[in-house]
């Protein structure tokens, strides 16, 4: 019998049936002879349901300190640093990069605001005739339509025509309303894990990589939704990038600074790997400039980055920065027994598509533990990044 099917008629017998060769029950009221019945399988209700995990020690702190009033920061910080889970990450991605205030009752009014602030600046940079731009600013919207359609190729999500929309106008408006840098290849880049994150946040029950990355949810996000994480990008990036803004004004000073604190800081580690590459004609400019210009998203999955700048956004004003120069220390040497096998050519081919496709969040995390250690050892201060070179 089918479970919910109709019952037919066949399935009770009645009449006179020899009741020593059949195993039958009679009745006493009406003489209804029937056959025993095996109860159908009753379908699963919340009743019969696994009951619910309880929750982790982790889990609860961060729920604590998210219904706080006050958001007690250092404690959100020290708690972020080992990884935020995806459903909490959007929050407080925001919260630890100064968009919304320690303040829980204010993080509405916040919202609200900045969303509309940045409607005007549409108004005012965008949805304006391109006569009325000046040469400076149409070569700034060519480079930036250009760069969209480029940005994050292997993620489906950045596919979309209306997330490559959104990431065209806030990258102008951006660049707009900083133009002592300006836009520069490298900075649609960065905007790429925040807005991943930001969509990711209106849903919490589908998974970032199969659903969210892969471009399927963008069926349930509606322009609504997409409006508020394009302007919630704007501003995460505006702060974001106000701590490395030098990195992207006219010759890029910070990006060299750092390339330079690298290859200090490798030839202090891995004095073989540094010899190697001297030895074999590799600069570490040829290699390095990318890691810092894009803060290694070329170089993982969209998925760890998300779990490295968790640790980049907990270190504070120096994550992206000077943790950033620890981290690619301890990236290369991870590989330092395979480059030093390698001539030139391969080598700038190595290094030009570094192995870590199936890297999980475990191979991040023990990264990010090396780095953490290079930067006790070196007293994680300005020690060994302000060596005067010869």
């Amino acid at each position: 019998q089918e479970l919910g099917g109709n019952n037919s008629d066949d399935d009770v017998v009645v009449g006179d049936v020899d009741k020593q060769s059949q195993s039958l029950s009679v009745a006493s009221t009406n003489n209804v002879i029937s056959t025993p019945m095996i109860a159908p399988p009753q379908p699963q209700t919340e009743a019969t349901a696994p009951p619910p995990q309880p929750k982790s020690y982790k889990e609860i702190q961060y729920e604590t300190m998210l219904n706080s009033t006050i958001i007690p920061l250092r404690d959100l910080r020290k708690l972020s640093w080992n990884g935020i889970p995806a459903h909490h990450r959007s929050k407080i991605w925001k919260i630890l990069l100064s968009y919304l205030p320690a303040n829980t009752s204010r993080h509405q009014s916040t919202l609200t605001r900045k969303r509309n602030e940045y409607k005007d600046a549409i108004q005012q940079h965008y949805d304006i005739p391109d006569d009325s731009r000046t040469n400076s600013e149409q070569e700034t919207l060519r480079q930036v339509l250009v760069d969209v359609p480029r940005t994050a190729p292997e993620v489906p999500l950045f596919h979309n025509d209306r997330v490559r929309r959104c990431l065209s106008r806030l990258l102008y408006i951006w660049a707009m309303r900083h133009p002592a840098s300006s836009y520069v290849q490298g900075i649609n880049d960065l905007a790429t894990p925040l807005i991943a994150v930001f969509i990711s946040g209106y849903f919490p029950n589908k998974d970032v990589e199969e659903e969210v990355l892969s471009g399927e949810v963008m069926i349930d996000v509606t322009d609504a939704i997409l409006e508020e994480v394009e302007a919630d990008t704007y501003w995460c990036l505006t702060n974001l990038l106000a701590g490395i803004q030098d990195h992207y004004t006219s010759d890029q000073p910070g990006m060299q600074r750092m390339v330079m604190r690298l290859e200090d800081l490798v030839n202090r580690i891995d004095a073989d790997l540094a010899g190697h590459l001297r030895e074999t004609g590799i600069e570490f400019l040829q290699f390095a400039f990318k890691w810092m210009n894009c803060l290694l998203l070329r170089e993982f999955r969209l998925q760890r980055v998300m779990r490295l700048w968790d640790t980049y956004l907990s270190e504070g004003d120096g994550g992206f920065e000077d943790f950033h120069v620890y981290v690619c220390a301890s990236f290369l040497v991870h590989f330092s027994a395979e480059l030093q096998q390698m001539g030139f050519d391969e080598l700038f081919q190595f290094m030009q598509n570094m192995p870590t496709d199936d890297w999980t969040d475990r191979e991040i995390e023990i990264l990010l533990s090396s780095a953490f250690v290079l930067s006790t050892l070196f007293g994680g201060s300005e020690a060994h990044l302000n060596v005067v070179r010869h």
